[in-house]
């Protein structure tokens, strides 16, 4: 496995997936999902160019974030648990899992404590799915206008994870989903609020996530292989 080589592969078929939606591949930024691998491999991303990573729980990403030397960009893109925000606090500059009211002012609470603000992805669960988070579709505005009162948060935009299938375009209809319903609260003209970011897309499907608009992919084994454990 070489990591440098994985990278520079997945950047050309981001970049073949964004022209071929008339958009500017610089426009889709890849998260590199570096949950189970240990800092040396993030290290070694970063140095083959990669600054943005993401993690799904906040015992590991602490851990490793003490173990990186490297000035690398983290965003929290797992469940949170509220109880849990304040060890990630000022850590990470986007959470892109925020799902319900609780969990925002925690996170409001606790940033607001540093005196900073956190950027904040929504996540949606479009396919009602009882084993993932996110809020419901038609609940979705509510949370918004709510979460957008909260003095230390950002609203970026709308992050979401659709059923697992072994066809990638059989998603695409769930990550066309998310970019209407982006467009819906755009158009609410919320003070504070913007829907700028959609976080759609894995190893499996992103190419067909960012032809429906994604601007952050969530990469993970097609760059760092199977998960580690070691």
């Amino acid at each position: 496995m070489n990591i440098a080589e994985n990278l520079e592969q997945i950047h050309k078929r981001i970049a073949r997936a964004a022209m071929a939606a008339d958009r500017d591949p610089a426009s889709v930024r890849l998260v590199a999902v570096s949950k189970t691998r240990p800092a040396a491999d993030v290290s070694a991303a970063f140095q083959a160019g990669q600054p943005l990573f993401g993690e799904n729980y906040v015992q590991e990403l602490s851990l490793k974030a003490s173990s990186v030397a490297e000035p690398v960009e983290w965003h929290f893109i797992g469940h949170l648990q509220s109880n849990k925000v304040k060890y990630i606090a000022g850590l990470v500059s986007m959470i892109h899992s925020l799902d319900r009211l609780s969990l925002a002012e925690e996170v409001s609470r606790q940033w607001g404590k540093l005196g900073k603000s956190c950027d904040v992805l929504v996540q949606v669960n479009i396919a009602g799915e009882k084993t993932k988070s996110g809020t419901a579709a038609d609940e979705l505005l509510l949370l918004v206008r709510a979460i957008s009162s909260l003095p230390y948060l950002k609203v970026r935009g709308l992050m979401t994870m659709p059923p697992f299938f072994d066809d990638p375009d059989a998603a695409r209809p769930y990550f066309a989903e998310l970019k209407r319903l982006s467009q819906v609260v755009g158009s609410e003209g919320i003070p504070g609020v913007e829907m700028k970011e959609l976080s759609m897309g894995m190893s499996g499907d992103f190419e067909v996530a960012i032809q429906e608009g994604a601007t952050l992919v969530r990469v993970g084994s097609a760059i760092f292989g199977d998960r580690y454990y070691g």
